[in-house]
């Protein structure tokens, strides 16, 4: 079987890599970094012969959790987007917060953590460093009747739509005024997702998690000096126009 004889083969180079390191220790040149760089190398193959032969010779299902999807980037998870043309990518997700002028005022990068297991923690760490937040709009899977309870202590508004069949006070509070502004509101940070992934953010060029995080930081940062710029060009513009039409009528007033 083809498997079989790639996993033998793979096993002699493994070997022969590990010969190679107990020389090189013996000889002691100097290069640690480099046998541990190595080292890390075959313990990812030997993880994946070990999976190979679970999998395909033995047939056993492989738990999510045991799986790596880049022995360079082992951050990188397995995301199930669940939308039409793109269900699935590699990657990490970030979780962004932004307020109603288009600033995001926090991000998140989620590391083995789904929507609903970090919605209390965006809130309060936004709230920690802008105090005047009492609202906020979140997706479904922010939902749990834990994190709604625990949303109130820190906002007067919360928006949390319910997952699956909703009972008739949850339906009243769904349809409500507020509930479905509040709504229309929150799909304006679809635009902000959007231009994250327009500059860049859709790959991440730096190495390792700390750079993943330290280029989300940045592409944020850039993302709100983007967004102070457009209104202060806005305002500018404003400001001409009020101009302009001062000049207009002194001369319609001099005529």
């Amino acid at each position: 079987m083809l498997h079989r004889q790639y996993v033998d083969l793979v096993e002699s180079y493994v070997f022969r890599a590990k010969e190679s390191i107990g020389i090189l220790k013996v000889m002691d040149i100097g290069q640690a970094a480099h046998i541990m760089l190595i080292e890390h190398y075959i313990s990812h193959a030997e993880r994946q012969i070990d999976q190979i032969r679970r999998r395909v010779l033995d047939g056993e299902t492989i738990p999510h959790n045991e799986k790596v999807f880049s022995i360079f980037e082992e951050h990188t998870e397995w995301i199930s987007k669940g939308k039409a043309g793109v269900l699935q990518e590699l990657g990490l997700s970030v979780c962004v917060l932004e307020d109603q002028y288009g600033f995001i005022l926090h991000h998140h990068a989620m590391e083995h953590q789904n929507d609903v297991e970090i919605a209390v923690l965006m809130v309060s760490e936004a709230k920690r460093k802008f105090a005047a937040l009492s609202g906020c709009s979140f997706d479904k899977g922010f939902y749990s009747p834990e994190n709604k309870k625990e949303l109130q202590v820190f906002l007067n508004g919360v928006v949390l739509p319910k997952k699956g069949k909703l009972s008739q006070k949850d339906k009243q509070i769904e349809h409500s005024e507020e509930f479905v502004a509040s709504r229309h509101k929150h799909a304006a940070v679809e635009s902000a997702i959007n231009a994250l992934e327009n500059h860049a953010l859709d790959r991440c060029p730096d190495h390792g998690i700390l750079g993943f995080k330290r280029y989300v930081a940045l592409a944020v940062l850039a993302r709100n000096i983007q967004i102070l710029g457009a209104k202060i060009r806005q305002k500018e513009l404003k400001r001409q126009k009020r101009r302009k039409r001062a000049e207009k009528d002194r001369y319609s007033l001099a005529a």
